[in-house]
Parts: structure tokens; C-alpha cells; sequence
């Protein structure tokens, strides 16, 4: 809620008490944004609701909640429409007032948190010696954006990244690794695996066909987990070459992330089965060690164990999960904890949460917060792949969204007569291709599938990144035809008195309420509808049939409306950040 909301809200409660008497104190108002501009800003629906409980029309009691509600210095005198809906618009001289004071603010006036506190995002988490594929698309992006806007907001985040680094395949890599690459272990930078892909492949080839290769994979297992320093050197090579290669597609994707991978956790797996020992939860089950979790049955209708320690001594994903989340409660001190997965681990996650309650391991004051994602589909509706059929590299993605936008651009500077350097068209190109690949990711509710289509993400219509990078190259654009400096416009007075003026000012004083509602319910597809909104409000206000003029205008309203682009401006450019996208001052 933002604060003329909470403002108008605290008004109408205490016009409530001034009519029906103190025990009306904290009634919902049910203060909402108006369904239709010709409404107002505003509507209050509270009379409806306690008309049975009052015994009253609905409007009678608007009329009375109305005498006593005093709004005048935010709104024009309120309106009773229909059965007892109370309207409320804002005035022009309170909107110019708010524009004005947010004019010097880098925060656009958005509050910080009031409480900051330390928060884990855990995302993106591929596993070593995989290169990284499409499906690590949304984690990588959502999570990324969910960071960047609890930073923003002053929370402590720490971006964790669990990869998979630690398991019983990496006795079958580090087996074939000695036999294809003796070198790499006594020498140092030997290493160059090349495509890990097919590296992974034959060395499961090799494990699916070889009973002695088997053998000889199971027994590195062993030495991995005692310490052998030589299969130690072995293991930290792949790892080393898997992290060079996601860092690739971090830096292309600019996201900072911490790794802290399975194996850090691997030393403090006893000590989860011991603690549950001790709670009294675990029961042996066909040899193997488990908890057995409420409200999750098998096929048979029996109780599903959650196994913490399998039969032969090993652990599984599951021990690792229960000792990372022991070790950021304790440890790093977090009181949310946030995991960007796809909806299909959601069982997963409300086992392990539930075992981890059980043992009393969450304090009353830490939240645990499941963050599910859809699919990435192909036009033809089905799980995105390649035309061989094999799951599509991010790389080969992200390449690809960047050829289509530079093969754009270059159309259009050739439509347009335009001579640019080679430098400025890739990085254009660059820019919008990464863009349009995170915006169309972001844009979608996060909980659903969505269709991959490069056509409808690299259009300059629609709720693209190319529309959203447009609306902001386009008011730069107004600077430099201008000789304006943005900067130097000082606090010039904001006048609205165009409706498009006043539709875009109303819609720039909501951005504190959208992320706000974004740090709260983690779904940045809030975020882009607000940016998109507000490049369709921009581009109504300067629209040269409908909207005003802005450079030819006289003053004071020329400068009036520069301000408003630059507001504008400031505002995609903060927003669009928030979802890891960098603006182009010229296209």
C-alpha cells in the first residue's frame, strides 16, 4: 500500500470511529484503487460490508461516513456512487506536490525497508561437468531479480548458488578422467576437457557398458569421500572447468552469485542424522534411516518416509538440504530463505520443511519460502528442445536471442538510411537480445508455463524489452534533439494540466506500491506490467495527436513536461535494473 493510500485508509477508519463509536476501530475500510478512472483514484466499499451488522442502507452509511471523513488535502470532496461506493479522486495540486518532492530523490520515492533483515537467495544451481541448459533459465533470471529488488529495498542478501558439485558421478567422472587426461593430475593447466557435455556422456557410456569401469568409478567414490588428496586434485579440476564455463553465462547475464555447492555441506551430514536421532524422529526402514512425514502418502496410501540416510551409509539430497538449511539459520544468521526452483521440487521442499519444523529447527521469527516456476515451452506447446531433440544450452539460447537482434538492428539502419559503427550495433544487439530473453522470462507469472518464441520477445510492440528499452532511448532522444541536460532542471515546479499529464503522473507516484507488493509476494511479473503500463502512459502523453507537446511548449509548461519525461525516464531505468536489465541511450 503506498502512503496516500495508507493516508486516505487511516482517514476513513477515522471517520468510522467519529460516526459509530470506538469499537469500529481497525474496521477494514476496504480502501481499494478505483476499477475505473471516471470513478476517481479511489473507492472505499466499507459501507456495503456493514450493512447487515448496522442494520442500515449502504448509502445511508456512506453519507455518514462521508460528513466526518476529512480528505481535503489530498482530495476533491468525495463521491457516493451506485449502492454506497465512496469515490475518491486526488487532487491536482497534491499529485504536482508528490511529483515535486520525489524530483531529487534517487529512490523516486520509495521507502526502504523499515526492518532490514538477512535473507538467502538460493538459485540458478546447475551441476558440475553439465554445461547449463534452458532449464536453468528461469531460476538463474527470477532469482537474480528477486535479489536485485531485496537489495534495493536494504535487505542483506546473500545469492547462494547450490550446485551440484558432490555424488556418487563423480567416481565415474574422475575414473574416466584418469584414463583420457593423465596428465591433468600431476600437471598443472593441463586441463582442457573442451565440451563437458560429451565429456559426461562417455564417461557414461563407459559406466553403463564396463562392469570393470564400474568398479573402478564406485571405488573413487570411496576415496572422494575419505579424502584421497589425488582424487580430491581430480574432483576440484572438473569443478574448476564446470565453473569457468557458468561463468560464461553469468557475466553474459550480469548476475553476481555466490557458490557454496553440496560439498560444503558434506561434513555436517552426520550431524543432521544425529540431531534427528536425538529428536526422536528418525525410524530405520528397510535398512535405511528416515522420517515419516504427514499428509504425504505413497501409492499405495502408506505413510512416505523421507530417507535422510540410505541403507548403504550414503546420504542423498535431501540430508544436504536439512544440513544447508541448519547451517543458514545458524550460521548465516537469515531470517527468510528463499528457493527459486521449478514447481516441480515443491513436494521436495514441503517434506524437508516439514522434517526441519519437527526437529524445532526454525525459530518462530525465520520464514522458508518455496519460489516455484513453470516450463519453458517451444511454439509447438511441449518442453522446449532442440530440433535433434536434446535439451537446448543456455549459451546457444542467449547467442542466438543476441544474432536475431543484430540481424534486426542492421535491417533497420538500412530502412532508416543510418550509419553506425560496428562497436554500437553489437552492442545494441548485445543489450536487447539478453534483454528480450530475461523481460519475456520475467514478464510471465512466474508459476506458469510459457511459450520461448524469439519473434514475439525481439518485438518493439507489445509487453516486450525492446518496447520497454524504446520508451527510454526515446525520451534521451528528447534530451538530445533538446540540448536538455535532465540534470540541470533543478526543482522546478510539476504542472499537470493535460489528462495525459495527469494518467502519467498518477501512474509514476505507484511505484513504491509495486515493489513493495514484489518484495513481499516474489513475483517480478508485477514489476514489468507496471513498466509496461508506464510506457503506454508515456507514449499517450507524447503522442503528437493526443498527448502534448513537450519542446515546442512554452514555459512553464515546457519545463513541466521535461520533468515528467525525466521522472519517466528514471523510473524504467530503475525498474528495468531491478530486473537485471541495462537501457541504451540511443537505438
Amino acid at each position: 500500500m503506498n502512503p496516500t493510500q495508507e493516508k486516505l485508509k487511516d482517514q476513513v477508519e477515522q471517520a468510522l470511529v467519529a460516526v459509530f463509536g470506538a469499537d469500529f476501530a481497525g474496521v477494514d475500510p476496504i480502501l481499494v484503487p478505483a476499477s475505473n478512472p471516471k470513478f476517481g483514484d479511489y473507492q472505499a466499499n466499507v459501507a456495503l460490508s456493514l450493512s447487515k451488522k448496522l442494520g442500515k442502507q449502504p448509502r445511508a452509511i456512506a453519507s455518514a461516513i462521508v460528513d466526518k471523513l476529512d480528505v481535503s488535502e489530498i482530495c476533491e470532496p468525495p463521491e457516493i456512487a451506485g449502492p454506497g461506493f465512496i469515490n475518491l479522486k486526488l487532487k491536482t495540486a497534491y499529485l504536482e506536490a508528490q511529483l515535486n518532492a520525489i524530483q531529487a530523490d534517487p529512490r523516486l520515492g520509495v521507502p526502504a525497508a523499515k526492518m532490514p533483515k538477512r535473507e538467502i537467495v538460493d538459485f540458478s544451481s546447475p551441476n558440475i561437468a553439465k554445461e547449463m541448459h534452458v532449464g536453468h533459465l528461469r531460476s538463474t533470471i527470477i532469482g537474480d531479480s528477486i535479489a536485485r529488488i531485496l537489495e534495493f529495498q536494504g535487505h542483506d542478501v546473500l545469492r547462494l548458488n547450490h550446485v551440484g558439485d558432490w555424488g556418487t558421478q563423480f567416481g565415474m567422472l574422475i575414473a574416466y578422467l584418469r584414463e583420457v587426461y593423465p596428465d591433468a593430475l600431476t600437471t598443472a593447466n593441463a586441463l582442457d576437457i573442451g565440451d563437458l557435455v560429451s565429456f559426461y556422456r562417455k564417461a557414461k557410456l563407459r559406466f553403463d557398458t564396463d562392469a570393470a569401469f564400474q568398479e573402478t568409478a564406485r571405488q573413487e567414490v570411496v576415496r572422494l569421500q575419505a579424502g584421497a588428496e589425488d582424487t580430491l586434485h581430480a574432483w576440484k579440476l572438473l569443478c574448476e572447468q564446470s565453473r569457468q564455463e557458468f561463468q560464461i553465462i553469468y557475466d553474459l547475464l550480469d548476475v553476481q552469485v555466490i557458490e557454496r555447492g553440496e560439498s560444503f555441506y558434506n561434513p555436517l551430514l552426520s550431524g543432521v542424522v544425529e540431531n534427528l536421532d536425538k529428536s526422536g524422529l528418525l525410524v530405520e526402514n528397510q535398512g535405511a534411516k528416515c522420517v515419516f512425514l504427514e499428509g504425504f502418502t505413497n501409492r499405495e496410501g502408506e505413510p512416505l518416509p523421507l530417507i535422510v540416510q540410505k541403507s548403504d551409509g550414503g546420504y542423498n539430497y535431501a540430508t544436504t538440504d536439512l544440513a544447508s538449511l541448519r547451517y543458514r539459520i545458524q550460521q548465516d544468521q537469515a531470517k527468510r530463505i528463499i528457493y527459486v526452483t521449478d514447481a516441480g521440487q515443491g513436494n521436495h521442499f514441503a517434506q524437508f520443511f516439514q522434517v526441519a519444523r519437527k526437529a524445532g529447527w526454525i525459530p518462530d521469527d525465520v520464514e522458508l519460502v518455496h519460489v516455484p516456476f513453470g516450463l519453458v515451452l517451444g511454439e509447438d506447446g511441449k518442453k522446449f528442445k532442440t530440433r535433434s531433440g536434446d535439451t537446448v544450452r543456455l549459451r546457444d539460447l542467449l547467442d542466438e536471442a543476441i544474432a536475431r537482434a543484430h540481424a534486426d538492428l542492421k535491417t533497420r539502419l538500412q530502412e532508416e538510411e543510418r550509419q553506425e559503427t560496428e562497436e554500437f550495433i553489437n552492442e545494441v544487439a548485445r543489450v536487447v537480445g539478453i534483454s528480450a530473453v530475461k523481460y519475456a522470462d520475467l514478464s510471465q507469472n512466474r508459476t506458469s508455463n510459457y511459450i520461448f518464441s524469439y519473434d514475439k520477445m525481439l518485438d518493439f510492440k507489445g509487453n516486450t524489452a525492446p518496447y520497454m528499452l524504446y520508451a527510454y532511448a526515446r525520451i534521451q532522444g528528447i534530451s538530445r534533439k533538446g540540448d536538455i541536460n535532465f540534470k540541470e532542471l533543478g526543482n522546478n515546479a510539476v504542472l499537470l494540466e493535460h489528462e495525459t499529464e495527469l494518467a502519467l503522473a498518477k501512474y509514476l507516484l505507484q511505484l513504491d506500491e509495486v515493489i513493495s507488493s514484489v518484495e513481499q509476494d516474489l513475483l517480478p511479473n508485477r514489476l514489468c506490467e507496471y513498466l509496461y503500463e508506464l510506457s503506454k502512459k508515456f507514449n499517450q502523453f507524447y503522442d503528437r495527436n493526443q498527448g502534448v507537446q513537450v519542446l515546442e511548449a512554452e514555459e512553464p509548461q515546457r519545463t513541466s513536461r521535461l520533468i515528467l519525461c525525466d521522472l519517466t525516464a528514471r523510473t524504467l531505468k530503475l525498474g528495468l535494473s531491478l530486473l537485471g536489465i541495462q537501457v541504451l541511450e540511443r537505438m
